[in-house]
């Protein structure tokens, strides 16, 4: 019978511990490193390759993981270096401890080969008698007679275990010289944890981490949760939100109400002293600044929502704050920022309002390239080297305004084309209405807005897509429908995504994105919620599909008519990317279907006869099928009526 111990050492403790942590360690570590090898490679090599951007990308780069001489240590990497350090300790520990389970081998003992006779077995006992014997042997240093003794023993079991009938069967039949052993198996916890002396700690630590640490969890989880919207800011900045944007408020009222959320969003610090700053935007943007001074109000959170708005106009004026503190300041600030944008955008478009959809939309991008909101600002001034200064200011095209810069020599024009060869313009391929399995659109039905997208090639007006056959366009209808039946709101990504983008005032790496919103603009209404575009493939006329699709999902109206609206493209990076094409959305009554397809709505609509819903039809008087069995059995009865009918006739006759 086998006999249970707790592990006096903690030697199987050790064992377990090991394993369980490096099932954790070992996956963890490598993800991580992984992931931080290809996160610098990225972060230094892929977007814009102007000199501005790239010195931001290696100073987000060094801020997010370090440099080799000072490593970024975050929490998770806290916590894989101390998981790698116990384990090292255990496994030393372990490598340490003495090996308390060996099976008994006489062979060994002896220091002979299985193989050995009977004889060379006998002389080779003789031969370990003369050296080993307690009398014959004078004890080493740390050595004591015991010891001596105890190797006479052993060697004396090990040779009758071999030579002795009795001993060598207990041998053959429990392994062992003297018979049947205990079977002693051990369990993977040391012997203190359940010693009486400790128990009342280990019921404390037990009592302090389910009582205690879980409870302080799930609280903190909880009520962390319950505090903040599903946008996660705070209901205060939500209500300020809902009562702040109204129908027509455009960029400018949209900033006096974004300006208000930090009231209750920014983090008060008190990092340098912002006085200068403010003279310097009172000097640049008149008394415009006390204006928007007031619009953030008094109260609770009063100076710091103050303080959040003077740095984020020292951002847009792209002042020198002097202060490195004052720089994390508003780094953390920008940083937040399209949180609490996305957020004020969800509550302009739940009440349908276009203006201040749109004003929220463009003000994404203002931020990013630091530029004031609602002045008219020409493209040129998001180029490096550039400003919103009169110097720039006209309507001409940004491709032209650098080429231009080149015919002149200006020393700029070398990263102004940099900047331009990673610019993203939006250009619309295809864009219509679809319903699936439907030729047309009818009342309340379904409706996908399907688009079609690239990002224009520098310096080309258009990037044209390489003729089509007629198999090549079925394919590509195919590919549609099917995306159309996925759940996926955009296409399948063939090949790699778009790159950073021109963003050298924004402290983070920044990815090119749209708002996509289907609106009335006639009535200021949005129709459909606006949908966020990301990844737009770079045109290449060498593809068969030089494109993109994504698709917005709505429900039809319910009345018959033409409806024309427009369909709005918003840049959240680049000031003045904007594109705005009409479309007309016809409703058609179902007469004007064909009669197939009629016939083929009706078959669906209506139930059988001889089913509980056509019975229910039936007793309200509505339409129902004939199961074509029972059309069947009544035509065989009724000609065997007949026929009977027939015989019956004649014989009466």
């Amino acid at each position: 019978m086998a006999k249970y111990h707790y592990d006096e050492a903690g030697n199987m403790a050790a064992y377990f511990l090991i394993s369980v942590l490096a099932i954790v360690l070992v996956p963890l570590t490598l993800t991580a490193v992984a992931s931080a090898a290809a996160k610098g490679r990225e972060e230094t090599t892929k977007g814009c390759q102007c000199k501005l951007c790239i010195e931001r990308r290696k100073q987000v780069t060094a801020k997010n993981t370090g440099s080799m001489l000072k490593p970024k240590i975050t929490k998770k990497t806290m916590l894989i270096l101390a998981g790698w350090s116990v384990v090292g300790f255990l496994a030393y520990k372990a490598g340490k401890a003495e090996l308390e389970n060996t099976v008994y081998n006489p062979f060994d003992i002896l220091g002979i080969s299985t193989s050995s006779t009977e004889k060379e077995i006998k002389s080779h006992f003789k031969k370990l008698s003369k050296l080993y014997h307690p009398d014959k042997v004078k004890a080493a240093v740390n050595e004591t007679a015991e010891d001596i003794a105890n190797r006479f023993v052993d060697i004396t079991k090990a040779y009758k275990s071999l030579t002795d009938e009795t001993i060598r069967r207990n041998f053959e039949l429990y392994g062992h010289p003297d018979g049947r052993q205990e079977l002693s198996m051990g369990i993977a916890l040391p012997s203190w944890i359940i010693e009486g002396k400790n128990s009342i700690w280990v019921l404390g630590f037990y009592g302090l981490l389910i009582g205690g640490v879980l409870p302080a969890m799930v609280g903190r989880w909880w009520f962390g949760s319950s505090r903040k919207t599903k946008e996660g800011v705070q209901p205060r900045t939500a209500e300020g939100f809902w009562k702040g944007v109204e129908e027509y408020s455009g960029v400018n009222d949209v900033i006096k109400v974004f300006g208000r959320a930090f009231k209750h969003e920014a983090k008060s610090k008190n990092g340098g002293n912002l006085s200068r700053v403010e003279e310097e935007i009172e000097k640049k943007v008149g008394g415009e600044w006390k204006e928007l001074k007031k619009s953030v109000g008094g109260g609770e959170g009063e100076e710091q929502a103050r303080r959040a708005l003077t740095l984020l106009y020292a951002h847009f004026l792209r002042l020198d704050l002097g202060s490195k503190a004052l720089e994390q300041e508003q780094a953390s600030l920008l940083l937040q920022s399209p949180m609490l944008l996305n957020a004020l955008l969800s509550i302009a478009a739940a009440r349908s309002w276009l203006a201040p959809t749109l004003g929220v939309m463009r003000l994404h991008a203002y931020i990013t390239q630091a530029l004031v909101p609602g002045k008219v600002t020409p493209s040129q001034a998001q180029l490096p080297g550039f400003d919103d200064s009169a110097s720039t200011t006209g309507k001409q095209d940004v491709y032209a305004f650098v080429q231009a810069l080149k015919e002149s020599g200006d020393h700029r024009a070398e990263e102004a084309k940099k900047a331009l060869d990673s610019w993203n313009s939006l250009e619309i391929v295809d864009m219509g209405f679809k319903v699936i399995g439907e030729r047309l659109v009818t009342p309340s039905s379904i409706v996908f807005l399907l688009v079609k997208l690239r990002v224009k090639e520098p310096y080309a007006q258009s990037a044209p897509s390489p003729s089509l056959d007629a198999k090549s366009v079925k394919k590509n209808d195919d590919i549609d429908e099917k995306f159309l039946n996925s759940r996926r709101e955009a296409e399948e990504l063939q090949g790699d995504g778009a790159g950073w983008a021109h963003a050298p005032y924004w402290p983070g790496l920044r990815k090119p994105g749209w708002w996509l919103v289907l609106a009335d603009d006639k009535s200021n209404r949005i129709v459909v919620p606006p949908l966020k575009i990301t990844d737009v493939p770079r045109s290449d006329a060498s593809k068969e599909r030089n494109y993109r699709c994504y698709k917005l999902q709505f429900q039809a109206p319910p009345n018959v008519g033409l409806f024309t609206w427009k369909a709005y493209f918003v840049s959240d990076t680049m000031v003045g990317e904007e594109l705005c094409r009409g479309i007309s959305l016809k409703i058609d009554d179902v007469s004007a279907l064909n009669a197939e397809e009629q016939t083929a709505e009706d078959e669906i609509s209506d139930p059988e006869e001889d089913t509980l819903a056509g019975q229910m039809a039936a007793m309200r008087g509505g339409s129902v099928k004939k199961a074509e069995a029972a059309e069947d059995d009544s035509e065989d009865e009724s000609s065997t009526d007949d026929d009977g009918g027939g015989d019956d006739s004649s014989d009466s006759d």
